[in-house]
């Protein structure tokens, strides 16, 4: 019986993201537009597409900064 947690969804999450951002950003101009609407749309922007790709490694970044002011403002 397969027995599905919630690491076995982040994980997936994880990847099925890294590979629709790596389609949109790297595959996209060596590969024709692939038919999906949704794709195509992300694939052709120029501008936004960059947007969803990095606000996940600066929303960890201010929520670890903010956790280490916090800490510092109780231990002080």
């Amino acid at each position: 019986m397969l027995n599905i947690n919630t690491g076995h969804i982040i994980i997936a999450l994880t990847a099925a993201f890294f590979v629709v951002a790596s389609y949109v950003i790297l595959f996209n101009t060596f590969l024709p537009l692939s038919g999906i609407q949704a794709l195509d749309v992300l694939a052709q922007d120029n501008h936004y597409k960059y947007f969803a790709l990095f606000i996940i490694p600066m929303g960890a970044y201010f929520v670890i900064a903010n956790w280490v002011g916090w800490q510092y403002y109780q231990n002080s």
